[in-house]
């Protein structure tokens, strides 16, 4: 119910086993994408870095606006876990993974100075005598 934005998004994730169905998240069981629910069931979704936790309060055989969610599930995710929301939102970029979207300002500035002093260095003009290279890179002709 809504808790992925696609159906698609939400079988790969279940195919991956971040989506669990048990009274604690350590000892769920692994939920399939076709697996029926039934009233009382708490999910257990690993979207990191919080593990959310919803109570299946009602069943219901057709798909529904989310305006109607809340008559039908609860969000039981400890405190703990919504506190690392908060530690997220408070660091920022600084824990990003190296490689993993853009560049900061900082980075960027950091890769200008660093490909700046490496054209200023480079030699594009190598001697034919050099028998190691063999190369004619002269680019101003």
């Amino acid at each position: 119910m809504r808790v992925f934005k696609t159906r698609t998004i939400a079988t790969d994730n279940c195919k991956k086993g971040r989506v669990t169905i048990g009274p604690e998240a350590t000892t769920a069981v692994v939920a399939k994408p076709s697996r029926l629910i039934k009233t009382g069931d708490i999910i257990h979704v690993k979207k990191p870095p919080v593990t959310w936790s919803f109570r299946v309060k009602a069943v219901t055989g057709n798909r529904l606006g989310a305006k109607l969610v809340p008559d039908y599930m609860e969000n039981v995710t400890p405190q703990s876990q919504l506190d690392l929301l908060d530690v997220v939102k408070i660091n920022g970029f600084i824990d990003r993974r190296k490689g993993l979207g853009r560049p900061t300002k900082k980075e960027g500035r950091e890769l200008s100075r660093f490909t700046d002093m490496i054209d200023g260095y480079l030699p594009y003009e190598f001697d034919e005598s050099d028998e190691t290279m063999g190369w004619d890179l002269d680019f101003d002709e």
